[in-house]
């Protein structure tokens, strides 16, 4: 490609043509402040609308000044990204935006991670002029079980319109009216709980300021733990482990599992569980209606439905609910590994202590915020009683850590409570895209074939590509398999099956980048690909571990059988670990 030469801040510099001057300025180490530009490497997609103008530079020769995100270099150019003109105009920019921006830093859910709250302080803001010009917009606060959105703190940068929009392919943002009245909203200003939201959170992961927050049950959870009259019990889900500490300092993909543990007991909840085991339980159950299908369809009953689509992601659930109410009965009717622990908690184990399910209290700790939206769907209450009660993110359990003053890095490894804390390498792997159709195949395989694996991983099942495909070989049948992470990839895998493009047996999809690691409770990753692939490393390491590789091994769930469920797909199991869809119309 051509080189091209052109100086900045008296630096010359020689960059590719089609190169920014964002880009050209950082080759050299030069900072210019942004707050719409966002760069999402493992997506290969920018958001760059030139909308803010905190990135203005000066150009010789150029009467105005020109965003630096969106501007192309030229041969020859002159740049000055800090005159003082190009300060007085950022300075400005930002003074305006703030003029009509709430002041309740103290309180806000994004203090001390709010981009806007950041460039304030860097560029030295210590009075906001032209108040009067601003009109103090009144929009209401809009609430779900799972994302909050004061749209008063929009700053229209339309992040969450490209991840909303490009990336996942939801449709549920917008950019409505103009001017200081000026916001990102769902189609007709409408509630998210009303619109094609998947609640994925993704938007919350890149808003740069607090428009857009989780629901935080941090406070619900301790009100719980400081009631005498509740056994409070948490499950952990395997990405969690996988990225916690990077809230501690500790390099991407350090696995904290047995640390994990000691921080729960020490905030005092009566016996700390592992999601893994409810993900072992989820293989049985998805496992057994996979081969159930494939053999019914190997035995000419054209009526089946296939190819099987996997249903522990929330997110993924909620679009094909609004997206595909044809194929609703594709899925898979097995619950989510969360659901499943918590009905299991609330029916075996509540016997088992002889306690009421109202007296039980099921926290999860997950790196999704869809999650928190499920346990609140009303098929997983009975009689208004949830089976989980809360669930915080991983980022929310970080807070807590720090708020009861705990030196996680110095906590001693400690182990997860029984029965419910034992699991697999397998259900380990959940956390990853791939993981669950890999940790099905373990088990599928040797159920349908009698056959016992030679080879326990499934390489052609991992990577982090968008859309993979492969074919499974069960001695003699080959199983057509499909797998995909974040939402956008989700569609054109739907719609190449509609299309006769693709055959598959089964699909795994994940709404988030990476599946779960990537999912937007977690540690904020900023879009780096390189925290990505660390933590799907990490996963794949904790299952390589395990004694136990194959959900259908684990002694605790067999056991729960024979107590309890009778066998996969019983009429109790079915009861228990099931669920059906609802079709959503989508505006």
């Amino acid at each position: 490609m051509e080189k091209i030469k052109l100086t900045i801040d008296n630096i010359e510099v020689e960059v590719q043509n089609g190169t920014t001057i964002y880009h050209a300025a950082k080759k050299i180490g030069i900072d210019i402040p942004v707050l719409c530009y966002m760069n999402l490497e493992h997506l290969n997609i920018e958001n760059r609308p030139g909308g803010c103008r905190i990135c203005v530079v000066e150009v010789e020769g150029r009467r105005n000044l020109a965003p630096s995100c969106s501007t192309n270099c030229t041969e020859g150019m002159v740049v000055k990204t800090h005159s003082l003109r190009v300060l007085n105009a950022r300075k400005t920019v930002l003074e305006l935006i703030l003029s009509d921006h709430p002041t309740e830093c103290l309180v806000c859910s994004s203090s001390g991670k709010c981009d806007l709250q950041s460039l304030a302080q860097k560029l030295g803001i210590r009075e906001i002029h032209a108040v009067e010009n601003a009109e103090r917009s009144t929009y209401r606060k809009d609430c779900s079980p799972a994302l909050n959105r004061d749209m008063d703190k929009c700053v229209m940068c339309r992040r969450c319109e490209t991840i909303c929009n490009d990336v996942q392919t939801v449709g549920a943002l917008s950019a409505v009216n103009r001017g200081f009245m000026s916001v990102v909203a769902p189609a007709f200003e409408q509630d998210l709980i009303d619109s094609p939201c998947t609640f994925c959170g993704q938007c919350v992961a890149v808003c740069p300021t607090g428009a857009l927050t989780p629901f935080d049950d941090t406070s619900k959870v301790l009100k719980a733990l400081t009631d005498p009259s509740k056994t409070v019990i948490v499950q952990t889900a395997p990405a969690v482990r996988a990225a916690l500490g990077e809230e501690f300092g500790l390099t991407p993909g350090t696995l904290v599992t047995g640390k994990m543990v000691a921080a729960l007991r020490t905030l005092g909840f009566d016996k700390v569980f592992d999601t893994d085991f409810a993900a072992d339980l989820t293989i049985m159950e998805e496992g057994t209606e996979l081969l159930d299908r494939i053999t019914r369809y190997l035995g000419g009953d054209k009526e089946v439905k296939l190819p099987i689509l996997t249903s522990c992601c929330p997110a993924w659930v909620n679009f094909f609910e609004h997206n595909y109410p044809c194929m609703l009965d594709v899925p898979s009717t097995a619950r989510s590994p969360q659901q499943m622990f918590g009905a299991i908690a609330k029916t075996y184990y509540a016997d088992m202590l002889k306690i009421k399910r109202e007296d039980l209290v099921v926290v999860s700790v997950m790196p999704c915020l869809a999650k928190k939206y499920e346990c609140q769907r009303d098929e997983f209450k009975v009689d208004g009683n949830p089976d989980v009660d809360f669930s915080i993110s991983t980022r929310e359990l970080a807070s807590l850590i720090k708020m009861a003053n705990i030196n996680f890095n110095n906590l001693p490894d400690e182990e997860f409570d029984s029965p419910m804390g034992e699991s697999t390498g397998a259900a380990v792997i959940f956390g990853a895209t791939g993981g669950v159709i890999e940790a099905a195949v373990r088990t599928a395989y040797e159920l349908q074939t009698g056959l016992k694996l030679n080879k326990i991983d499934f390489e052609e099942l991992r990577g982090l590509e968008g859309i993979r495909t492969a074919t499974i070989d069960f001695n003699g049948t080959p199983i057509h398999i499909g797998i995909a992470h974040q939402l956008g990839n989700a569609r054109k895998l739907l719609d190449g099956i509609r299309s006769g493009l693709y055959n598959f047996h089964a699909i795994e999809i994940m709404a988030c980048p990476g599946g779960c690691i990537g999912g937007a409770g977690q540690p904020l990753h900023f879009g780096n690909s390189d925290v990505i692939k660390a933590r799907f490393d990490a996963i794949y390491r904790e299952d390589a571990s395990k004694t136990l590789r194959k959900s259908h091994e684990n002694p605790y769930i067999i056991k729960l059988y024979k107590e309890f469920l009778g066998h996969p797909m019983s009429e109790k199991a079915h009861h228990l670990l099931h669920t059906h869809y609802f079709e959503k119309n989508k505006i």
